[in-house]
């Protein structure tokens, strides 16, 4: 297994949606493939120290999401079916562009200033496109 997952119960994210978000940027990022099949629920619930439900919970919605597949006696597996989709990579940023939002509102930027922001940066990264 390739996929090395982690956990933090301090960072006020509850742990299944930790998994989940390290599944699915596994998937986007391809450092999970298609076909892999990830630990079992008990395996992975021992290897972090974790309830195992918190393990099945997580597993159930990234199945209910279609990031995975679980074929019972066998496992759970990655599934074939392109889910490092344009919407999964979406899912996976999505977080991240809500945390820069929080920082910036935290810091009293208004929603102009912070527009100004993500302009510029928009043009650092994508030098050359239409924004």
């Amino acid at each position: 297994m390739a996929a090395i997952f982690t956990v933090d119960p301090r960072s006020g994210v509850p742990i299944y949606l930790q998994l989940i978000e390290q599944v699915k940027r596994g998937v986007a990022l391809g450092t999970l493939a298609a076909g892999e099949q990830l630990p079992t629920v008990k395996a992975l619930a021992l290897e972090l120290t974790v309830n195992p439900n918190t393990v099945a919970r997580a597993y159930r919605d990234l199945e209910r999401d279609g990031v995975i597949e679980t074929s019972p006696g066998r496992g759970s597996f990655v599934r074939n079916n392109g889910t490092a989709s344009s919407e999964l990579r979406t899912d996976v940023a999505e977080p991240a562009v809500d945390n820069a939002i929080r920082t910036a509102k935290g810091l009293g930027l208004d929603s102009q200033e912070l527009r100004r922001l993500f302009e510029r940066a928009l043009t650092r990264w994508y030098p050359g496109e239409d924004q």
